[in-house]
């Protein structure tokens, strides 16, 4: 970008910046004069053009750029040589992003007079634009020289106009009849800018957007919302469209092309195509650019496991907010100083012992980088709770992490794009999400794009799962991305510190070596926490002095004591707080057994006791009416208010938040494992399991019905349900996702395990038998069939280890087939359970047989499907033309696909996810093979080149040319070839009752545009004629199959 400067000799220079290195600039937007009035880029280079009525719009910018601080500015006539074709179509691809980020932009109204006005848009302009210091020289200038023009009126009228005084004053009617607002390029430089302020010829500023907003939209009709900085995406593409009515170009293209940054599009200019033709290119690059929209809302919804934000902001409220004087010792510290100054130093470590304000410090410095780095920086970060499975594990981090960096640099999402388009939601949720999320994580950091970004992870110590595999991430990625710095936290594990230590450029901050520091900060904490109580509780001065002092000499320098105690006290009477005190020993693990004591001791012991073993136990922080129905003491108390209580009698354990049940802190849970699991846990945790188990199942069995969120349309799209405000499911959410798990980790091994009064196979094999089908429904409508996919697998291992189960182990075997083979259809719609799942079932399947009086009697299926489940567990689609060829890895863990499309995929065998989609090939692709170590993939194409690829990264190691098209050998080997995994589209012959259709996605059969019937793969058209009430179906496969539809 060019950019325009006038030196202090008056010397008008012109300099190039690079992307990254744009300073501070303002900006002008004005009409043209005749071209031989405007000063080119040629005119500057060869120093002339001053003579030309365009200059002194030059001179008037570079004067007020320099009031308003700004050393440097741009004007499209002169800082682009439209002489040069491919700058000028960069300019143009550039232009709404170059006033967007100006720091100002100038309009410049050539026909509207600031002079004789006397209309009231004073309302609009405001004495303060004036700087002070012009008023104080006038009101000098009127005390000298008013004597000398009182008896001359006309000469004082003279004066000040030959000093151009300019009136805050501009006629309304001038304004809006200003040619500017007719123009078509003024358009994106009225929008784009966050500041823009109007002039009017006399150089005289008339007001802003923002102040003059009224006149703006009375004339344009551009909502005051998209003038005050909504994004533009916020309106609908016809609303933006009508904002350009009126508007014309001085060449027909540029009407098209001056509304590409409107839309966030990138059109090349092709001067000469025509109006109609640019227009057409434009709506076609807004249709594209529609579609990879809601390609990428998709791919972030699916990425999505949770909010950092909302984490961070419920850990502050949970420990009684964010007190600034607790943390900001951090910024003076040297280490921390020189994570942030030297660019060698990438990876900051903060590690101390439980309770000492690491997580509340990582609060801060996540605030503090805010409010200080470069508006372009991106910040990230991830709060790791084991108490909560959402977002205790290795993949919960990088999807986490990922989705606020996406979110902040939308183009970073082609990385996650690629593999999801193929593979979808899957990807983030099965065996293979971690080898997924690392290789789109490390595609990130080296994108050539990526800001300055800064990445913050909180409590690794609390990432249970795969916690070793985001350390050597962390280590490896810190030392390799130069623009990336990182911040993590954790106890001081020495497992942890032997990973770190392979990080090439890290600082520790050890809070221990920071005593000093973290004693100050907790002083401070103290004080502020007294100051509280003694408010709300009036305290006299003995009392509030006494807690005072035995705080500072107890806490240890620890944050988490002194909030245990505080939380305490505000529930004790004023009249017995120093008695009180004495039962507060120091130390978190004295204070946890004090008080696991005085809950053993208390009435409510025994309830409040499974509370704590309950809440250990479970796999994420419940609502208050989950707890109540899991724990059936509470359950017979009349209303929640009293289950809240039970809650708070457990207070230096629980905590509520947005009723929602936690523990206060990760160490108050490893108490009750580590140093109070006999008294928590009299029976074993097991036993925990087996009641939540029973629980669940009874749960279930009581709320789980058809259609349980009366959505009646087959064809409902789970994007379109909306959770209703009495929701059915609202103590169901946890038993459905999580009752096998707990299962599972019962450790039910026979028979002879029982669950109350239950046998456990007998009570497994009732529910599945009369609510299975309503209960993956409720998966459905919970967004959770893939961990459901797990969950069914999970229960077909357990199973099988038991002895003398054979009706119960087919009974799980067919679950888990219909579960897995119709994932699509039940995860997105969730009704079409009853109807496609049941239908394309085969007859001999148990679950077909026991809800046949949940097939829709409308809809038959001729000829009749099989009498059994076919070997086929998934079917990988993607490809776009015929498959070729298809490869096992030796180690049996990966498919490779070849096609026609020219690509080559590669799948988990497992899952059926699609981890890599390999291209570069300029025909089909014919033959594949791996490398007996499984590394390597090796394939060849009907362009006679045979492609050595790396199959873990996707990499093409090497090329080799001059190979015929049937190329075979020992490592190129055909394994088998496969119909294509989406057949072409053949439209529908013409029908008598044209109300029943195929959709032309293959993929619905319609009944008045009502989505009734969802078809698996193989059932889907290759060509299909609809007669009547009767569809028929010819397929790919070579089968063909009837519907009828009564």
């Amino acid at each position: 970008m060019r950019l325009l400067k006038y030196e202090e000799d008056g010397r008008l220079t012109i300099a190039n910046f690079d992307d990254n290195a744009i300073p501070p600039y303002a900006i002008l937007s004005h009409t043209w004069g005749a071209d031989r009035e405007e000063v080119t880029f040629t005119d500057l280079t060869k120093s002339s053009g001053k003579d030309k009525p365009g200059y002194k719009k030059i001179r008037f910018c570079g004067e007020q750029a320099s009031r308003d601080g700004l050393e440097y500015f741009w004007i499209d006539t002169c800082c682009i040589n439209k002489e040069n074709q491919a700058e000028l179509s960069l300019a143009i691809d550039s232009m709404f992003r170059w006033y967007r980020n100006s720091a100002r932009c100038y309009v410049y109204l050539s026909d509207v007079s600031s002079q004789n006005s006397n209309t009231n848009l004073e309302r609009s302009v405001h004495q303060s634009d004036l700087p002070i210091s012009r008023w104080f020289t006038w009101i000098w200038m009127f005390l000298v020289v008013q004597p000398i023009f009182r008896w001359h009126p006309s000469t004082t009228w003279r004066f000040f106009t030959l000093l151009d005084i300019c009136s805050p004053q501009v006629c309304e009617s001038k304004l809006q009849r200003s040619r500017w607002f007719t123009r078509g390029w003024t358009l994106q430089e009225l929008l784009a800018p966050s500041v823009v302020e109007f002039f009017s010829r006399e150089w005289c500023k008339l007001g802003d957007k923002i102040s003059l907003k009224s006149d703006i939209h009375e004339v344009t009709a551009i909502p005051y919302e998209a003038l005050e900085g909504a994004p533009l995406s916020h309106f609908s593409v016809e609303e933006r469209f009508r904002w350009r009515q009126n508007r014309h170009t001085k060449l027909k293209e540029d009407a098209a092309y001056s509304l590409s940054g409107i839309f966030d599009v990138d059109i090349a200019p092709v001067y000469g195509e025509g109006g109609e033709e640019a227009f057409r290119r434009l709506h076609d690059k807004i249709r594209e650019q529609g579609e990879c929209r809601r390609k990428r809302e998709e791919c972030l919804r699916h990425l999505y496991a949770t909010d950092p934000r909302k984490d961070k902001k419920r850990i502050e409220e949970t420990k009684g907010g964010l007190l600034a004087d607790s943390y900001r010792w951090v910024l003076d510290n040297t280490t921390f100083q020189q994570w942030q100054q030297d660019t060698h130093s990438r990876l900051l470590w903060v590690k101390g012992d439980p309770g000492k304000g690491k997580t509340m410090l990582l609060c801060g410095l996540v605030d503090e980088l805010q409010s200080s780095m470069p508006k372009s920086a991106l910040l990230s970060y991830f709060f790791c709770q084991a108490t909560d499975a959402r977002i205790n594990s290795a993949t919960a981090v990088l999807r986490g992490l990922l989705h606020m960096l996406v979110t902040q640099q939308p183009s970073l999402a082609s990385h996650i794009r690629k593999k999801h388009d193929h593979a979808g939601k899957a990807m983030f949720e099965d065996a293979n999400a971690w080898v997924v999320l690392v290789e789109i994580f490390e595609a990130v950091l080296q994108d050539p794009s990526l800001r300055m970004t800064y990445l913050i992870i909180d409590a690794l110590d609390e990432c249970l799962l795969d916690r070793t595999k985001l350390l050597e991430f962390v280590a490896k990625q810190s030392s390799s991305a130069s623009l990336v710095k990182w911040i993590v936290s954790s106890r001081n594990w020495p497992d942890i510190e032997v990973q770190l230590e392979r990080a090439g450029h890290k600082v520790k901050l050890s809070l221990e070596l920071n005593a000093q520091s973290v004693a100050a900060a907790v002083n401070v904490f103290i004080q502020q926490k007294v100051d509280q109580l003694a408010q709300e509780k009036r305290y006299k001065a003995e009392v509030r002095h006494a807690v005072l002092q035995h705080l500072r000499s107890n806490a240890n320098d620890t944050f988490l004591w002194v909030a245990l105690v505080c939380q305490d006290l505000r529930t004790t009477p004023k009249w017995n707080v120093v008695e009180r005190l004495a039962l507060f020993p120091p130390g978190l693990d004295s204070f946890y057994k004090r008080m696991m004591d005085q809950i053993s001791e208390s009435n409510g012991a025994k309830i409040c006791l499974q509370v704590l073993a309950l809440t250990a136990i479970l796999y994420r922080p419940v609502t208050v009416p989950e707890l109540a129905a899991l724990v059936e003491q509470l359950e017979d108390l009349d209303d929640l208010e009293s289950v809240r209580e039970i809650i708070g009698f457990c207070g230096s354990f629980l905590t509520l938040r947005e009723d929602t049940v936690y523990f206060v802190h990760q160490s108050a849970k490893d108490f009750l494992f580590a140093k109070a699991y006999g008294e928590a846990f009299p029976a074993g945790s097991e036993a925990v399991h087996q009641t939540i188990f029973s629980r669940s199942l009874a749960i279930l069995s009581r709320t789980l019905h058809r259609d349980i969120y009366s959505l009646e349309a087959p064809g409902y799209a789970i994007e379109n349900v909306k959770l209703p405000e009495a929701d059915p499911l609202a103590v169901s959410r946890y038993p459905c996702i999580y009752w096998i798990d707990h299962l599972c980790d019962s450790k039910p091994k026979s028979l002879v395990n029982r669950v109350g009064d239950l046998q456990v196979p007998g009570a497994v094999d009732d529910f599945l038998r009369k609510k299975y089908l309503y209960w993956l429904e409720g998966l459905s409508l919970c967004k959770s069939v893939g961990k459901g996919v797990v969950s069914v697998e999970k229960l077909w291992l357990l199973v099988q280890e038991m002895s003398d189960q054979d009706r119960l182990t087919q009974l799980v075997q067919d679950a888990r087939r219909f579960i897995m083979y119709h994932k699509g259809a039940i995860e997105g719609y969730p009704l079409q359970i009853y109807a496609s799942a049941l239908l394309f079932s085969p007859i001999g399947s148990l679950i077909r047989q026991l809800f046949q009086h949940e097939e829709p009697e409308a809809i038959s299926i001729r000829p009749t499907l099989s009498d059994g489940w076919g070997a086929c567990l998934h079917t990988l689609e993607g490809h776009s033309g015929w498959v070729t060829s298809v490869a096992f890895s030796h180690d049996s863990t990966r498919l490779a696909s070849a096609s026609y499309d020219s690509t080559v995929k590669i799948w988990d065998a497992s899952s059926g996810a699609c981890l890599q989609t390999l291209e570069g090939y300029s025909s089909g692709v014919t033959s594949l093979a791996f490398s007996h170590d499984s590394t390597r993939l090796a394939s060849a194409s009907y362009d006679s080149t045979v492609k050595i690829w790396d199959a873990s990264s996707g990499a093409c190691l090497q090329t080799l040319k001059g190979y015929s098209s049937h190329a075979s050998s020992s490592d190129l080997v055909s394994i088998l070839a496969l119909p294509s995994d989406e057949i072409v589209t053949a439209k529908p012959q013409q029908s008598v009752r044209q109300a029943v259709i195929i959709k032309s996605d293959n993929i619905w059969i319609c009944d008045n545009a009502q989505k009734l019937l969802w078809l698996p793969t193989e059932y889907r058209p290759a060509n299909a004629a609809v007669s009547g009430i009767c569809v028929g179906v010819g397929t790919g496969s070579r089968k063909v199959w009837l519907c009828r539809l009564e």
